[in-house]
């Protein structure tokens, strides 16, 4: 005799079924918010602050994130642009993985389009 828990329902969203390959399709369509100094955020789930959960981040030309830490994985795909961290840089197409107890801040000097996904939220740091 097997036990099986039920999987949770799908994630309905906007975004979905859309070519991610292709932002300049969506991007205007996504319902932006101000995250950082020159960055938005459109989340796909979860709030930022307890568990998991991913968002799109759009970065302005000079946008940037400050310095934190990562609490848990974190992995960046770069749809559109490019950005730059202490690691160097990354063009669409390309993906990032930070492990848990990295840290990081982020700049975009032309801007980009990336999708983030958290294993936990970040912790920021004070400079």
């Amino acid at each position: 005799m097997s036990i099986s828990t039920p999987l949770p329902p799908l994630i309905k969203h906007v975004l979905e079924g859309l070519d991610f390959s292709k932002p300049g399709e969506w991007e205007p369509r996504v319902p932006w918010t101000p995250f950082q100094d020159g960055v938005e955020i459109h989340r796909l789930y979860g709030d930022g602050v307890n568990g998991p959960s991913a968002a799109l981040l759009r970065f302005q030309p000079g946008g940037r994130i400050p310095m934190h830490v990562h609490r848990g994985f974190e992995h960046i795909l770069v749809l559109r642009g490019s950005q730059e961290d202490e690691h160097g840089q990354i063009t669409a197409g390309a993906l990032r993985i930070h492990p848990p107890g990295s840290s990081h801040s982020v700049t975009s000097v032309a801007g980009c389009v990336v999708l983030a996904i958290y294993e936990n939220a970040v912790e920021w740091t004070v400079s």
